[in-house]
């Protein structure tokens, strides 16, 4: 069943999503017990209601005169106009998430003015930008992200660690963390890089190479940013460590400690990938901005960089994903992530290989979206374990203009 949405407020539910489908009976009596007037479906997207006549008709019942309640379920949307409502809702959510980041944007700067002049963090001033990013993200998560990558290059410093924060959120809602920690990882993305306070302006926004010395000053942001946060005993110890280990890498070439795999968390190193993504999907003094695409594609390309799998999961919480990776898809099949050929387009990916009947298929170019209307990408595949060769063999063979021509 497509959940749509729910009655009242988005904390009275034991959902972080609004949109998702209820996939067993244990959800299901999550929803019946949750103490919610009604949810919303739509049986265009999944099992609709079964409904059974009673076996005899019964005598009218007279009752004493009650208040409507809002319907049990609303199953099916309109017809007409859907797309009109759908463009004007999608107007509306822009506006209120551009609303959010204008208002975002002064609480940070006058928060990090406070760091420069030697104050200490006031949690209880920056915390309601997290809790007003949970509910804009519950209720349209493609809204305030897309409107974060359209922030000005003169915004960068302060909207970053907005738009850090929003994707640290993203992610561990998608993770199913629970609320208190979806607030940490969000107050973490928040604060990690408020050690740039201590680094000249005339470093920060330097348009030219770096010196060596420059540099060193630069990388000891992390140690200023855990100093600063460490006087105020209201942030979050994810927040701690976030700030100063989100420049750490897995393979240990990371500063300000060299550590790898184990050694760092992984609110950390979801830090590393949340900080990396923005950064190079926004336009600064000295470069343009990269697609999502081509930054996850160059992401996933920095070997011991980053936590696969979380990279991974990370691109699942965007719905986008780095081209030519084989993925297993909802409906049992294996496919080749393709470039997309216009911006913003949906991902689109090549399925090649039916798993039940271990065989190769006729390609077939599928589009994801969050619907069960088409497939969805449930998980990573290695082409070795499945027998079928290696990466590149196989994307070369998916990709050949005579297969090409056959898709088309």
């Amino acid at each position: 069943m497509y959940v749509k949405s729910f009655s009242g407020s988005w904390f009275a539910h034991p959902f972080w999503r609004a949109h998702f489908v209820l996939r067993s009976a244990r959800e299901v009596e999550r929803v019946r017990h949750s103490g919610l007037d009604y949810v919303v479906i739509d049986d265009a997207l999944g099992i609709g209601l079964e409904t059974t006549a009673p076996e005899k008709p019964r005598a009218p019942t007279v009752r004493a005169k009650q208040r409507p309640r809002a319907p049990a379920f609303v199953a099916r949307r309109p017809s007409r106009g859907w797309a009109e409502i759908e463009r004007a809702r999608e107007r509306s959510d822009r506006k209120e998430a551009s609303a959010l980041l204008t208002k975002s944007k002064k609480i940070v700067r006058k928060a990090f003015a406070e760091v420069r002049l030697g104050r200490a963090i006031r949690v209880e001033e920056v915390a309601p930008i997290v809790d007003d990013i949970l509910h804009s993200i519950d209720h349209n998560p493609r809204a305030l992200l897309s409107v974060l990558r359209l922030k000005k290059k003169n915004e960068y410093t302060y909207l970053h660690s907005v738009a850090v924060c929003t994707l640290m959120v993203n992610v561990a809602i998608h993770m199913g963390r629970k609320a208190e920690e979806i607030r940490d990882y969000g107050l973490a993305g928040l604060l990690h890089d408020v050690g740039k306070m201590e680094i000249p302006d005339s470093i920060l926004d330097k348009q030219g190479p770096l010196t060596d010395e420059e540099f060193r000053e630069i990388r000891n942001h992390s140690e200023y940013g855990y100093g600063i946060l460490s006087q105020s005993a209201e942030v979050p110890d994810a927040a701690l460590d976030v700030c100063r280990h989100h420049h750490e890498k897995m393979d240990g070439t990371g500063y300000p400690f060299g550590l790898s795999h184990d050694g760092i968390s992984t609110v950390a190193r979801l830090g590393a990938i949340c900080d990396v993504y923005d950064a190079l999907t926004s336009s600064r003094v000295y470069k343009d901005a990269s697609t999502p695409t081509q930054a996850l594609a160059a992401m996933w390309s920095w070997d011991g960089h980053f936590d696969r799998e979380l990279l991974f999961t990370f691109m699942q919480s965007l719905g986008v994903f780095a081209p030519n990776l084989i993925v297993r898809l909802r409906r049992n099949r294996l496919a080749l992530v393709l470039e997309p050929t216009r911006p913003n387009q949906q991902t689109r990916v090549l399925a090649f290989y039916a798993i039940r009947e271990a065989n190769w298929i006729a390609p077939e170019e599928v589009t994801i979206d969050d619907s069960l209307a088409t497939d969805g990408i449930v998980g990573l595949a290695d082409p070795v374990e499945w027998d079928l060769g290696e990466h590149d063999a196989i994307v070369g063979r998916l990709l050949s203009p005579m297969v090409q021509s056959q898709v088309a």
